[in-house]
């Protein structure tokens, strides 16, 4: 397996100083995906858990459905191409819809399709969203190494139990999701945390994952809102440790010291 970082000497300037450093970079390098045998397309991630990858993003694609579907998946020894072996058959999306996640994510699934999410009929406290989002910093390994990295995370609500490192933020979800896939881990409630920014797409393969409950460090988009709306997604974005915003289905989160007041 390749390393997910690798080290560098760069010149650091300050005023009146130039200062070599050295230090580790995030790697970023193509790994293709063939399926049954077939070229599909090339992902640029970061090489770790790419065999989850490869099947998470078969799973958000909702080209499978369940580890049984798998025959085998195997990361090719040079590390640049994950092969799935199916015990079916499947075809290959004829387009490809380019998204707006960095490093060049690609999807063929449509917005109309969408799992309803459950909490269990369960209420969170705002308290523990910042609690979670706490978890998720000090999850952040590889960042506080190389910087320039996302992770996401998925919880039960009381602890984070995975979590996934990629210079791609949707790569990370597809990872969550295979990792979940492979390990057969069954969850009664799905909250999923990320550090990068919620587009549509990440709001899709977070829905296809079965997540009530979706938060970001940052900011969601327009349409991830009007997604997360129709889906039945709570959608929490620039999540701190002591505060965030809520952009839909508020309901799932409580407080004791609820005071509604509106900002100009």
């Amino acid at each position: 397996m390749n390393p997910a970082n690798l080290p560098v000497q760069y010149e650091q300037v300050t005023p009146g100083e130039w200062t070599s450093i050295n230090a580790d970079v995030i790697v970023e390098t193509p790994v293709s995906l063939t399926v049954n045998g077939e070229f599909w397309l090339t992902f640029m991630c970061t090489p770790v858990d790419l065999e989850a990858m490869a099947v998470g993003f078969l799973f958000n694609e909702d080209l499978i459905q369940s580890k049984a579907e798998i025959a085998d998946v195997r990361l090719c020894d040079a590390g640049d191409n994950v092969d799935v072996w199916l015990y079916h058959g499947v075809e290959k999306p004829l387009n490809w819809r380019r998204t707006s996640g960095c490093t060049g994510g690609v999807t063929s699934v449509q917005p109309e399709k969408y799992v309803t999410p459950s909490l269990n009929g369960s209420v969170l406290p705002a308290e523990k969203i910042s609690n979670l989002i706490a978890q998720l910093f000090e999850s952040q390994d590889l960042y506080r190494t190389t910087g320039g990295v996302h992770t996401s995370a998925i919880s039960d609500g009381e602890r984070i139990l995975l979590t996934a490192d990629d210079i791609g933020r949707h790569n990370t979800l597809d990872k969550l999701a295979g990792r979940l896939l492979l390990e057969g881990i069954g969850l009664p409630r799905k909250i999923i945390l990320t550090t990068g920014r919620i587009s549509s797409e990440m709001l899709q393969k977070a829905n296809r994952i079965g997540a009530a409950v979706l938060i970001s460090r940052t900011s969601p988009s327009s349409l991830s809102i009007e997604l997360a709306q129709r889906f039945g997604v709570t959608l929490i974005g620039y999540a701190r440790r002591n505060r965030f915003n809520i952009y839909s289905h508020p309901e799932r989160i409580s407080s004791l010291h609820k005071i509604v007041r509106s900002a100009g």
